[in-house]
């Protein structure tokens, strides 16, 4: 392998997944399936029967969506699927946002992020495994039509007693054959280019040279034109037309934002991991130092789109519109309006003020306690964006905690493989000594 000399104690590290850390993940599934199996239980019968009160929330959602008529599937099964939904989602943007991180860095030309590349590359295993569970929950949503109201029989039909004429104002859209070839379309993009940009960065490490590292800007360039659209068109997808009757127009860029801090918070989650474990002995303060500051600026993006959605539609007062908020902040017997403000605490107010200051960015253990904080109010904010629609007055969230450890289990596992498969650094990377000698 043709080196610089002076990185010959980089060539050499290699991640080991040690038994002992397959355990903790098989571990975290088991807890998973113990916290699901006793959320499924509870459910099913009842236990605490808090479910049948707020009758009038869930007229006044029926009459706005349909969505709350839990025709088909018993609640246990409805909360389950739409867990499965929730989490997959949230997993798979997490996942992608790895791939679009490592695309930023490469058409910037950015050099102090090199000694990291490997951790957005890796992070980028979900793709495919979670696009292929869309289709699958998909396919479970179909069966009693759980997930998606659009999908009912009839509901677009006008000699049918389903007949929703708001809905079938957007049967050109919203039709399943479409749907799921958008879906298919989206996930086969982000894959593709997933594959790609971590095979030439491999075929790099073999061969050296530029050529790889030209190719990469280019393929990168592309990717993130079509992800600036697919992102946005998922978004409309397989979120916000779960509330069928309800858009906004800038509810696209509000995915991609929980979504792209949430990447960059796992990043930063996993280079700190590894720093601690042993690994990654280049990396200094200054490269937790830039992830610290992404975290930070983008938390703040995060609230402003919140807010720029929010003031909008409050302001315009119109009911189409603010029944999105007002289930959310008073809804249902208010069960959901202590985790719309905890939304904002934990998404913003906690980093805004923790990584306020330089020192606190270089310390890896304020990082790791904000890059978790952030990650848990990241899937907080995807609860919020699907639960009150679909199961109103029906939430809860030992179900929804089980079914996320299950799949953060299988993520770290995915991810651990594929970072264990080629060496921790891109040994032939143009810009590796700057990385190497980064400081701010």
């Amino acid at each position: 392998m043709a080196t610089l000399t002076h990185h010959d104690a980089v060539t050499a590290e290699y991640l080991e997944v040690s038994s002992g850390t397959r355990k903790t993940f098989i571990w975290i599934i088991i807890a998973g399936v113990l916290v699901l199996a006793a959320g499924l239980l509870i459910a099913a019968f009842n236990i605490g029967g808090h479910h049948e009160a707020a009758g009038a929330a869930h007229g006044a959602a029926a009459a706005h969506g349909g969505a709350a008529e839990h025709h088909g599937s018993p609640i246990w099964l409805k909360r389950l699927i739409m867990s499965l939904w929730h989490s997959n989602v949230f997993f798979l943007g997490v996942s992608v946002v790895g791939t679009v991180f490592l695309a930023i860095q490469s058409v910037a030309y950015a050099g102090w992020s090199v000694l990291l590349r490997r951790i957005m590359e890796a992070l980028g295993a979900f793709v495919l495994p979670g696009g292929i569970l869309l289709f699958l929950i998909f396919g479970l949503g179909l069966i009693n039509h759980d997930i998606f109201h659009w999908t009912m029989p009839g509901i677009m039909d006008p000699k049918s007693a389903n007949f929703d004429e708001i809905i079938y104002g957007k049967s050109g859209f919203l039709n399943i054959p479409f749907y799921l070839i958008r879906t298919a379309v989206y996930v086969g993009i982000w894959a593709f280019f997933t594959h790609k940009l971590r095979q030439l960065s491999l075929e790099e490490d073999l061969n050296g040279g530029t050529e790889y590292f030209h190719r990469h800007i280019n393929i990168s360039a592309l990717f993130l034109v079509l992800f600036a659209v697919t992102s946005s068109m998922s978004a409309w997808d397989w979120i916000m037309s779960v509330d069928v009757h309800w858009f906004s127009t800038m509810f696209g860029w509000y995915v991609f934002a929980s979504w792209w801090v949430s990447g960059i918070a796992a990043i930063t989650l996993c280079t700190i991991l590894l720093k601690q474990a042993g690994y990654l002995r280049w990396v200094q303060a200054s490269h937790l130092h830039d992830l610290g500051k992404f975290m930070f600026g983008f938390s703040i993006f995060w609230t402003y789109v919140w807010f720029s959605q929010f003031m909008l539609i409050w302001y315009a007062n119109l009911p189409e519109e603010s029944i999105y908020f007002n289930q959310r902040l008073g809804g249902f017997g208010g069960q959901y309006t202590w985790l719309f403000f905890f939304n904002l605490v934990i998404n913003f107010v906690f980093p805004f003020l923790v990584l306020m200051t330089r020192d606190a960015k270089r310390q890896m253990i304020m990082m790791k306690i904000v890059s978790i904080a952030i990650l848990v109010g990241h899937w907080s904010d995807f609860y919020l964006m699907l639960m009150p629609s679909t199961m109103q007055e029906n939430n809860g969230y030992l179900i929804e905690i089980g079914v996320a450890l299950v799949f953060l289990g299988a993520f770290l596992i995915l991810m651990t493989k594929r970072l264990s498969q080629a060496p921790l650094v891109p040994v032939n990377h143009p810009f590796l000594d700057e990385s190497l000698h980064h400081t701010t």
